[in-house]
């Protein structure tokens, strides 16, 4: 069963076209692994799905409600929360006072005033235990290593409790340790019902997380399937994924 689904999504920038009439179905429970070569859309997708940026033509839909061109606050009270390739956290704050402001939703106002309970700190601090960053929580942000500040904002979305996620290259600079680390608690939330999108180019990590991998190339989506049906693809072997695919295999 599907919860998102976006259909024939048009965007462009000046002559350039990001995506090309992309028509792709995201389901409900699972954990979905999104692929293909630099510039095929990935993140542009992402950015059109969450609000920040606005679909020229098309349509997307949350539970089969239409989001289309919806505010990205809008989309995340819906119970849909992304992070980005870039981290997005306070540097100067600290680890806890990141989680402050998740939980305020008011940035830097939020961040100043008191928690609104208890609970909000005691899930907070359940949060920063779940992601293994607890002895870290009094120390600034800025401070922690890439791979860490990773966890922190996965950690920054998870605290609202949405109820999808789309992550855009959770894999990307994080050493093997934290990554089977993220990789574990991925697969625990989805367990406990959060479904997930993941766009990632760590193929080896895509096809040992992800029940379902999507293809997109120019702009379009390619192909769907389980991740060894997508493997034994000729065309995503081949054209897309080459020798970083045998590699994983």
């Amino acid at each position: 069963m599907s919860i998102l689904q976006v259909s024939d999504v048009r965007k462009s920038y000046g002559g350039i076209q990001a995506l090309a009439g992309c028509t792709m179905t995201f389901e409900e429970g699972a954990i979905n692994g999104l692929i293909g070569p630099n510039g095929s859309g990935k993140t542009t997708l992402f950015n059109v799905i969450s609000g920040y940026e606005t679909a020229d033509a098309g349509r997307v839909t949350l539970r089969g409600k239409d989001i289309t061109n919806a505010r990205a606050d809008q989309v995340f009270a819906l119970g849909l929360g992304r992070t980005f390739q870039i981290t997005r956290i306070f540097p100067r704050l600290t680890v806890l006072e990141n989680l402050h402001v998740a939980t305020q939703r008011r940035g830097f106002v939020g961040q100043l005033r008191s928690w609104k309970s208890g609970a909000e700190r005691s899930r907070a601090m359940e949060v920063l235990d779940f992601v293994g960053l607890t002895p870290l929580a009094e120390e600034p942000a800025g401070g922690l290593s890439y791979g860490q500040q990773k966890l922190l904002e996965f950690a920054f979305i998870t605290v609202a409790k949405p109820s999808v996620m789309l992550l855009d290259e959770p894999a990307g600079g994080v050493n093997p340790t934290l990554l089977r680390g993220l990789a574990d608690r991925i697969r625990s939330l989805n367990n406990e019902g959060i479904t997930f999108v993941i766009v990632e180019h760590d193929m080896e990590f895509v096809m040992g997380l992800c029940d379902r991998v999507l293809v997109m190339h120019q702009g379009c989506a390619l192909t769907a399937g389980a991740p060894a049906e997508v493997r034994a693809n000729p065309d995503v072997l081949e054209a897309y994924l080459g020798s970083d695919m045998r590699e994983a295999g």
